[in-house]
Parts: C-alpha cells; structure tokens; sequence
C-alpha cells in the first residue's frame, strides 16, 4: 500500500462512524439535534456548552449537517421498520385467532422489525454521521462532504460497496431496543389508554405515542453509546484501536464509568428522541385514517 492509500484510509477510519437514530428521523427538531447529541457523545462538552460552541464558531447552519442525509435514511429506515412492524403484528393476530397480543410478542415483532428497518438503512446512517463528524476533523482531514449522495459515492469509491453496512451490526441491535421500546410500548399504551382509562382517540394517541417515546430513548441510549464510540474510534499512534468491538467498549465503559455512563446526555437524547416518537405516531395515526377513507 503506498503512503496517499494509507493515509486516505487513515482518514476513513477516523471520520468513520454511523449515528442514530432513531425512528423517523424526518421532525426537523431531530434534524436539529443530531449534529450536537454526536459532538456530546465525542466528548466536546455538554449540551449548553457544545451549542455555544457550534453556534459562534459554525453558525447556526452547523445544527443541520447532515440534513439530506437523515432524510434519506427516513425515507429507507423508518418505511421499511413501521411498514414490516404491521404485517409481523397483522400475522400474528391471525394465529391468535384474532385476539390482542401479549406484550412479549408485541416486543418481539418489534425487534425483528427495528432489525429490518437497520439493515435497510444502514448506507443512509453511515452517510449522516459521516457528514455531521466531518465539521469535527481538523480541515486538512475533512471530506467536505455536499450531500448524502455524495457521501454515499466517496464511501463506495474508496472503500466498496460492502463499506456502507460498514458498523451495521451495533446499528442493527440499537434499532432493536429502540423498536422494542418504541414500537410494543405504543401498542400496549393504546389498548391501556383506550380500554382501562376510556379516553378519546385523540388523547389515546397523545398519551400512547408519549409513552413510546420515553421508552424508545431509555430502551436505545446504551446501545446508541456503544455504537457512536465503536464508530467514531480513532487509532492511536502505533494504529491500535481503544475497543475490539461492542462488547469490548461496553465492559470498558461500564468498568470505568458504571451503568449510567451509559446514559450520558439523556436529557438531549429524550429532547431528540421522544418529539420525534410522538410525530411519527400522530402522523401516521392520521395516514391510517386517509387510507381508510380512500378505501387503501
């Protein structure tokens, strides 16, 4: 290998890394805080301070990196998880003769279908935090990525195809938790809501996406740490790595911080999570009843 491949793959592996993420990541107040949640989880500071610091030294343009790019991965990621999510809990209805699910199986359609959706997205995921880590890399190591097809191009052409599932293993079993989280607690909230406390459909919807959303961050946050750390890790000087995989990083992690090192920045992953959570439920509450009325 001659001395520019080597440091241009010197480069990939530093810049390297997949955020996320994670339901439809199309609320623009998600868009927002993404940039930011990956700084926080980099160790650039808290959240006060890593907005200053974006704000005076990027503009208020920097809280958008990666824009083209999330929506791209909504547009793969969120279609194909929802979309699997229901025809997995239609059949099972079926075979229980058509009476509600436990909550075990909603969950387990619900990590087969957050399983689906990651591995679908995972090209526009790698794309989004490549884009939003590149800002953070000195200029002589930037890629000055313009748009998530563009990103997407440089990927396949320094690296090949296979490089865009590149770390899709730690964003897969993070889609699960978080579709576990998200998907069964929405389920179970409804029938909670609309059977034992006898509220409306719209209050039933509010009050059921809201407990999906706090869910969805609490069950995905460790595993959304362990991803960014693995996916962002840089080689020392002798070209060494700090962590030899996902379970490496977790043990380091909890080793040297406890459990609730993984729970870093929670506040912010709520803020990013939950909102997003809550829209996607009430809009497709609301597609659901369009289709309905066109007879879909």
């Amino acid at each position: 290998m001659n001395t520019t491949s080597f440091r241009r793959s010197s480069e990939d592996n530093r810049e390297d890394s997949q955020a996320p993420r994670p339901l439809s990541r199309e609320v623009s107040g998600r868009r927002e805080a993404e940039p930011r949640w990956v700084r926080i989880q980099l160790g650039q500071g808290s959240a006060v301070g890593v907005t200053k610091t974006m704000l005076k030294n990027e503009g208020f343009g920097a809280f958008y990196k990666g824009l083209s790019a999330g929506l791209l991965r909504q547009a793969t990621y969120t279609t194909a998880r929802l979309g699997s999510f229901r025809i997995l809990t239609n059949k099972a209805i079926e075979a229980n003769d058509g009476k509600p699910l436990p909550l075990y199986q909603k969950a387990l359609c619900g990590l087969t279908a957050g399983a689906i959706g990651a591995s679908v997205g995972s090209p526009a995921d790698l794309a989004l935090i490549r884009m939003q880590a590149d800002a953070t890399l000195p200029l002589a190591q930037r890629r000055n990525y313009t748009n998530a097809f563009h990103a997407l191009g440089r990927i396949v052409a320094d690296e090949g195809v296979l490089a865009l599932w590149k770390g899709a293993g730690p964003t897969v079993v993070r889609a699960m938790a978080l579709n576990m989280g998200m998907l069964a607690s929405y389920d179970q909230s409804v029938e909670f809501c609309r059977d034992n406390l006898g509220m409306g459909e719209a209050a039933t919807v509010v009050g059921a996406s809201s407990v999906s959303g706090f869910f969805a961050a609490a069950c995905s946050l460790p595993f959304d740490y362990v991803k960014t750390q693995i996916q962002k890790m840089q080689p020392d000087a002798e070209g060494k790595l700090p962590y030899s995989g996902s379970f490496d990083c977790a043990m380091k992690t909890l080793k040297a911080g406890g459990p609730f090192k993984f729970y870093t920045g929670f506040p912010v992953y709520c803020v990013r999570i939950a909102p997003h959570v809550m829209m996607t439920w009430i809009f497709l509450n609301q597609i659901q009843k369009v289709e309905k009325k066109i007879g879909l």
